[in-house]
Formats: C-alpha cells, structure tokens, sequence
C-alpha cells in the first residue's frame, strides 16, 4: 500500500510538474509575444510621429509620441520623445503642458544640456527668472563652458543685480569667445549700471571697432556720452547711427533726448516730429513733447 501511495503521489507530481511548466512556457510566450508587439507598437508609433513632424503635422504627431510612451513607459529612451512633446506643445502655445514634458524629459536624464536649455528657454519667455537660473546654472554644472547658458545666466544675473557673478559669466565667455558680440554688448551695458563708466566705454568702442556699421553701439555709446555730459560726442554717435538707419525712430528719440539735455528745443521738436512719423512709441514721443 505504501509503494501504491508512492508512486501515484509521485506520478501526481510528476503531471502536476508538466502541467505547471506547460503552463509557465505559455505564458512566458505570451509575455514574449506581448513585449515584441509592446515593442513594434512602440517603433512604430516613433517612426510616424517624426514623419508627421517633419510634415509639421505637429498635433499628429503629439498623438503617436504619446502612443509610443504608452506602449513601454519604462523606457529611458522616452527623455527624446518628452522633449519632442515640449516643443509641439510649445509651438502650439501650451505653455505649462510644454514645462511638463520637458520635467519629464529631464527627470529621466537629468544630465541632458539640450533638455534643461529648453525649459530654461521657455521660462525665460514666461520671465521666470529663478527657474530659469536654476536650468542654466544645472547645464554648467555639467559643462562649465556652455556659451549659451553663460550668456543667458549672466544676462539674469545682471537684471537681478547680481552684478559681480554676472561680470563673472561674461568675462567666461569672453574668454573662450573674445568677438561674442552678445557678451561684450553685455559686459558693456553692466559696467555701465555697476558705475564702472570707463570699463564701459572701453568695451562699447571696441564693439563699433570690429562692427562700425552697428547703429545700434553707435547709439549706446552715444547714450553714455550723454550721461557723462560729452554732448558734442553723443550727437556724433547718434548722428551715425540715424545715418546707418534713418528710418529707426529710435535713434531720432535718442538724438532729441540729447537736444533736450542741449537745451536745444527746436532740433528736439523736430527729432520727435520725424519719429512720429515713422512709428515711433507715441506715449514717448508725447511725453518728451511736453517738456520742450
């Protein structure tokens, strides 16, 4: 009897065994079958996305990405395609939805430059300032000579009064960039806030020395020559930058606001009459008006 109870318990086990392994076997196939389909889906699901994309089918496209995300959400490969959605959503004026995505991208590879960049974009468009900060301050912590995050931070940094730090970040980029029109434009106009007048005027005339043909420096340092009460040379610069671009209003608003200070009120008059004419801000010219 023992023997009996033996082996039909071992031969239970034994079916028992086969039926559990055919059963694990069909449903790792099926698991197997289901990841190859999960991943097809997802390939192609890319693969049209871009297509539409590139077609600048933009709310398409937004479906398949996320259609793609659905079908393997684990994936750390879906950093692109978050970053993808932030700028369709961006482009289609969905401001927090493209913040989000592009927190989404970067939660997943936090050390991605061109997705911090992004956000650190679209927050400064939103001027937001510290948010903005942090994005650019996280890509120089991975690359301390990103131009473009030096930029950007020290431009922050100035309109926070950061003055020190700022000087600090375009000294940096001029350094690895010694013609980076931006940076020397930059450094120039805050030394000019942080009362270094002469460190100023150095770097704004060396910006019309290799671009002379640049009304806009013409006008700048026409404006600090103003300040300083050197009229005769701020109407010579603003007198060059209305001969490179006699159709801005703005350099004519500039040259009046000397004349003002010149106590000439007809040149003035005839400055802001001009600017009007060509679309100048009307609230400036009016408000300029009543002080002749």
């Amino acid at each position: 009897m023992e023997i009996v109870e033996k082996v039909f318990t071992s031969t239970s086990k034994m079916k028992s065994n086969k039926v559990l392994l055919a059963t694990m076997f069909t449903v790792c196939s099926l698991t197997a079958m289901s990841q190859e389909q999960a991943k097809s889906s997802y390939q192609e699901s890319i693969e049209k996305g871009i297509a539409l994309l590139k077609q600048d089918s933009l709310l398409q496209a937004e479906q398949f990405f996320l259609q793609a995300i659905k079908a393997e959400p684990t994936l750390k490969s879906n950093s692109i395609l978050y970053n993808y959605l932030g700028q369709i959503q961006e482009r289609t004026n969905r401001t927090q939805e493209a913040l989000t995505s592009y927190g989404n991208a970067i939660n997943l590879v936090p050390t991605s430059t061109e997705f911090l960049l992004n956000r650190a974009a679209l927050y400064m468009r939103q001027e937001n300032a510290d948010r903005a900060l942090n994005d650019y301050t996280a890509v120089l912590e991975q690359n301390d000579n990103n131009q473009e995050a030096l930029f950007f931070r020290a431009y922050l940094r100035t309109s926070k009064r950061m003055y020190k730090e700022a000087r600090l970040d375009y000294e940096k980029l001029i350094e690895l960039n010694p013609n980076n029109e931006k940076a020397l434009l930059g450094l120039a106009l805050l030394n000019d806030k942080d009362k270094r007048p002469q460190e100023a005027m150095e770097q704004i005339t060396r910006l019309i020395n290799i671009f002379p043909n640049n009304a806009l420096y013409h006008n700048i340092r026409g404006g600090m020559h103003q300040q300083r009460k050197n009229y005769e040379l701020a109407i010579k610069d603003l007198n060059k930058a209305i001969e490179l671009e006699p159709t801005n209003p703005e350099h004519l608003i500039s040259r009046a606001s000397c004349y003002i200070d010149m106590k000439k009120r007809k040149a003035a008059t005839a400055d802001l009459r001009k600017a009007q004419s060509l679309g100048g801000d009307p609230i400036i010219i009016a408000q300029m008006l009543k002080t002749l």
